[in-house]
Parts: structure tokens; sequence; C-alpha cells
């Protein structure tokens, strides 16, 4: 695909998110000429970088070009120095859904919607579509190892093969944009409290979404949306020998989706399953870090209820001597609405670690004033009285409580959609004893 591109200025506000990022390396791919600001430096505007857009950190009207197009994500407020200039000159300005949507028409889509999963389930079918030489499109919202230029990450690319595989993102209800022939659902769930008012609302958006594809793929009776069904699960027979690298029930049932999309389209489903077996995972999604004295450190992105359990889960399978949670919460209103939920699901682990709200782009002010992770961390110890909780409102604090809780035959994982994963990072530093100082 060609058409305009190289014509095109593309200025991306935000261009350090996840899935900002994978636009920009797009576009810029495809000739367009692309520069981008956010407003603290991140792997992801690294490596947009390094594939050469222009990239400014820090937001300010300077740093939009001359006739540039602007796109925005949600996340960017409307007092923006460079959107407020934009508009001012009646600049175009994109929506992130927006822009994904058109690169998306270019091609046939399967996109992967689900309050849980999705990311996984994407990566899985990124992966196997490639082991299968179909060469897709992809944007997915985390880092799949071995996919990218040399062999690297990546979240992004522009595939020589017909389809695009995309993750479909509900938190803004920007997945009502896209027009995908299948549709993957992979659950549906209260997640996003300041989007949607109720589970009833967000289950007709998912509605709205299904009846855009003629191919449904999602679990049995999930939703009532016209189109041709494939339906899977973890009870119905499947591939005898899907055996994934990652452990955990819950990513064998994101396989299975993965194995019943692409069904939906003509794979053969042993073929995908024979694929799968090298899935490496996403990063962050139950990622190996590596060891620091003796303790296996895992990391994951979970930050919902169901998410934090079905981690815990997989760990407890591998059978360590003793489960180590380091949990961020990840904003206030989830906090407040989940708070008692995220402790009865901390309370699987043996030693939980609680830092305060991440709180991301909101504030702790009017119906979240007083909201506090400590909430978490009570809930946790009221849950199940074998499990140690230690208050850690900060890193610096988290590092000190976790160094005298390591030791050989442990795992510890740390947990959170804020910047907790730096924690891990630090812990299996080659710093002599591999513990944080």
């Amino acid at each position: 695909m060609t058409g305009d591109w190289p014509d095109r200025g593309l200025h991306f506000i935000g261009a350090g998110g996840a899935g900002m990022s994978g636009l920009a390396l797009v576009c810029h791919g495809l000739g367009a000429s692309v520069s981008g600001s956010d407003r603290s430096d991140s792997s992801y505007l690294r490596r947009i970088a390094d594939a050469g857009v222009a990239v400014t950190v820090g937001h300010d009207a300077a740093n939009l070009p001359e006739g540039a197009e602007v796109v925005v994500s949600t996340a960017i407020a409307s007092d923006n120095p460079e959107l407020e200039r934009a508009r001012q000159e009646g600049r175009r300005v994109l929506h992130r859904s927006d822009m994904l949507a058109e690169l998306c028409a270019a091609k046939r889509t399967i996109a992967v919607a689900g309050t849980h999963g999705k990311t996984t389930t994407t990566g899985m079918l990124i992966w196997a579509m490639r082991a299968l030489g179909m060469d897709p499109a992809f944007f997915v919202g985390g880092e799949l190892p071995g996919i990218g230029p040399r062999g690297a990450a990546a979240n992004s690319g522009w595939g020589e093969g017909e389809w695009v595989v995309v993750e479909a993102d509900e938190s803004d209800g920007s997945f009502l944009v896209l027009n995908p022939e299948v549709a993957v659902i992979t659950n549906i769930e209260m997640d996003h409290h300041s989007r949607w008012s109720g589970l009833a609302e967000l289950r007709a958006a998912f509605e709205t979404f299904a009846g855009r594809a003629s191919k449904v793929v999602e679990p049995p009776g999930l939703t009532e949306s016209p189109g041709q069904r494939t339906n899977f699960d973890l009870d119905r027979p499947g591939p005898a020998d899907l055996q994934l690298l990652v452990p955990g029930d819950h990513n064998l049932f994101d396989a299975r989706a993965a194995i019943a999309a692409l069904q939906a389209i003509g794979v053969e489903p042993d073929a995908t399953a024979a694929a799968l077996l090298s899935f490496p995972g996403v990063k962050r999604r139950l990622e190996y870090k590596g060891d620091s004295r003796g303790t296996r450190v895992y990391d994951d992105y979970a930050h919902h209820p169901t998410e934090v359990e079905a981690s815990l889960t997989a760990l407890r399978g591998l059978q360590p001597d003793r489960l180590i949670a380091v949990f961020q919460p990840h904003l206030y209103s989830r906090t407040k609405a989940f708070s008692s939920a995220f402790g009865s699901a901390l309370a699987l682990a043996d030693e939980v670690v609680v830092l305060d709200v991440y709180p991301a782009r909101e504030e702790p002010v009017g119906p979240f004033e007083g909201v506090s992770g400590l909430d978490v961390l009570r809930a946790a110890a009221d849950r199940q009285s074998a499990t140690r909780t230690w208050w850690a409102p900060d890193l610096k604090a988290a590092e000190r409580a976790v160094e005298g809780l390591l030791g050989p035959g442990r795992i510890l994982v740390t947990v959170g959609a804020g910047d907790i994963t730096r924690l891990s990072d630090r812990l299996v530093e080659p710093s002599g004893e591999g513990a944080p100082k």
C-alpha cells in the first residue's frame, strides 16, 4: 500500500504510548513524514526515534511541523499546547483509532477485543500467522519478542500478506471505529469505570463491535450478535498436543481463541497449535525476567482482579516454596471499585507487598479523595491470615521490603500497569547480590 502516504505529514502527540508508537512506525514505513512528542522518554519513543522518526520529549506548540495532520490518543488533554495550536490553525486532527481504522481498511482485518487476554491472543495470532507464512500486518498493545527487525521485539509491522491483526481497545470505546472481517472477543467484564456506566452498556458496545464483522469468534453464549460463529473454551475438545512455553490456563484459553480465529479463515487447528508451541509470550505478561538470590522474578501487566488471580494461580502451578506478589494499583477509579476483589486475588500469595496507586491520568480528588493502596493491603490481610502483607508507598520502599523476602526456591512477581516493572528490572540487574540497594 502506497497511496498518498509520501505526501502526508503526521504528528503524533503522545507518540511514546504502546498504540501510538506502533502507528507512527507503520506510517513512517509507508513513506509519510512522521514526527512525535511525549511528556517523557520511554523505550517506545526511543524505538521510533531509532527508526528515523523525529521525536521530542516534552510538549510545546513549536513541536508541530508546518502542515502536518495531528494524531492524538484519549490520554491527551484538550489543553495540550500542540493540540491547541493544531485546532487554532484548522489542522486535521485524528484520534488514534481513526488512524488505525484507516490503515486496517487496506487489508482484511482480524480484530481482537475483550477485557482480559486481548494482547496475548493478538500476539499469538501474529506469531502463528508468521510461522505459517501469512506475513500479516499487525498492531498490538504490547511488545512481542522476535518479530521486529533483526529479531527484536515489536508492537507493529506492515507485513506483505493480505491480513492485518489488530488489538481492539474497549477502554475508550475506540474499538467501535473498526470494521473487521473477523471479530474475536475473549471475555466481557467491567474494568474502565470512567468510560462505561455499567456492564449492560459495555456488553451492548461489544455486541455492536461483533455486529460489524461477518465472522465472530468467542466463548459460547457470550454475545447475541449476528455473523458466522466459531466458539472456543477450555472445556471443548481441541488439539491434543497444545502445550505452551507460557504458564497458566488463561494462556491456554487465549491460545484456543487464536486457534479458533484462524480456523474461521480456513487454517487447520493442528497447524496453528504447532506454531504456538514456540510462542514466547508478550512482554509484561507473566514475563520471566531472571533470578535474584535464587528467586525467580516475573513481571505482569495485570491490573484487574481477574487478571491478578489468573497470574498468581499460574505461578502457583510452578510450585514455588513461597510466592511473593508486589502489587501496584493502577488508577484511583479502579482501586476504589475493586479494592476488596484485589485483596482476595492477592491473598493467593504467601507474601504481598502493596504500593500506593499509580494515578496515570487521574487525580485523588472528588469521588477519589482518600483512595489509597492501603485499601487493597487491608483487604488482602483480611482475606487470608496466612498471607503476610507489607505496605510500601513507592518503588524505593518496595525495594527495601522485598530485600528480606528473596531466597532459593521462591517466585516473586511484580504486578500492575504502572511503573512497577522497574522493580523487577532492578532485582535482576547484574549487581553482585542481584537485589536492590
